[in-house]
């Protein structure tokens, strides 16, 4: 790449005289000499192929090619100077990148506002989302490639809010057998009068029919959560390739709600009416490091994920 000849300076000179109207007023604007401003555009215009000044008595007349080259003259400018500004917030200790775990027991729906305001106000700092499950919350903050994270369990030295319950519950395709009324009876149990409403599901009738479920997406541990009890399952790493299973009749599940509300009310899949108690809430925490201070964008980021999620309940999605 050339070494520019022309310097900001130059530039800066230019746009003053075009903005201002006349060398006097440029020099003014810029507090420098007009002598030391002349100087500036006749090496300009001594540099470039075509003249971008040219002057009609003491008036300093735009040709049309400097015209092209002011609108360029300013962008350079503009972004010299959001340059510098970078540095300044560099050096007071705003972070270049923001990494967060999201447990995928939260929808990353559910924070996307959050990410969009920190963007707006720290727009030069960029964010990655470590999209994790079981142990690999923990283990990403562990490991330092995450510095806050939102999921269920708290690692020793970090510390944590409360911000949101979620709830896990049984679903499956309006098809699946274990929607329909008239299903195998548990041969433990006595036989029952036929009821209006399908009888709860046993973890017997469970255990006969396939299952998905969510893989630890950690390296160290292999954690497990929740009813497991089918000795068939098809693992899979995230909640949105469940819910592809769930409606392609394949499979039940137990998932959190805001993952199958609005399936829920499409009637897409159905909510199992369970004997044992697989519905059940999960705490999710916001955690940092408890001894580090955080950085500007992060701490922003910490306090408007605060405020998404606890806007929302089990109860009263938002």
């Amino acid at each position: 790449m050339k070494t520019p000849r022309i310097s900001l300076e130059q530039w800066a000179s230019f746009k003053a005289v075009v903005d201002e109207g006349s060398f006097a007023r440029a020099a003014e604007a810029l507090n420098k000499s007009q002598s030391s401003i002349s100087y500036a555009i006749a090496r300009l215009n001594e540099q470039l192929p075509r003249p971008v000044l040219s002057l009609d008595g003491r008036k300093a007349v735009v040709t049309e090619e400097g015209k092209v080259l002011y609108r360029r003259a300013v962008c350079l400018l503009q972004q010299a100077e959001e340059t510098e500004d970078v540095a300044r917030q560099l050096a007071q200790g705003l972070e270049s990148e923001v990494c967060l775990a999201l447990d995928n027991l939260i929808d990353i729906r559910r924070i996307i506002p959050s990410l969009n305001r920190l963007s707006e106000q720290f727009p030069l700092t960029r964010i990655r989302v470590l999209e994790t499950s079981l142990s690999g919350t923990e283990e990403a903050l562990l490991e330092k490639r995450a510095g806050i994270a939102i999921g269920p369990s708290v690692p020793v030295g970090f510390s944590a809010e409360p911000i949101r319950q979620v709830r896990m519950i049984p679903v499956a395709h309006p098809d699946h057998p274990l929607c329909k009324t008239q299903r195998p009876r548990d041969p433990r149990h006595a036989p029952a009068e036929p009821a209006a409403q399908p009888p709860l599901i046993s973890d017997w009738e469970m255990r006969m029919h396939r299952q998905v479920v969510l893989a630890d997406s950690g390296q160290r541990r292999n954690r497990d959560s929740g009813w497991l009890g089918s000795e068939q399952r098809w693992t899979v790493s995230h909640f949105s390739s469940s819910l592809k299973v769930l409606r392609a009749g394949l499979a039940f599940g137990i998932l959190p709600e805001d993952w199958v509300e609005e399936d829920l009310r499409r009637g897409s899949l159905r909510r199992l009416p369970t004997e044992a108690d697989s519905e059940r809430l999960i705490q999710v925490y916001l955690i940092r490091p408890a001894a580090e201070t955080l950085g500007p964008a992060t701490a922003l980021l910490a306090r408007t994920l605060k405020e998404c999620l606890s806007q929302a309940t089990p109860d009263h999605p938002a």
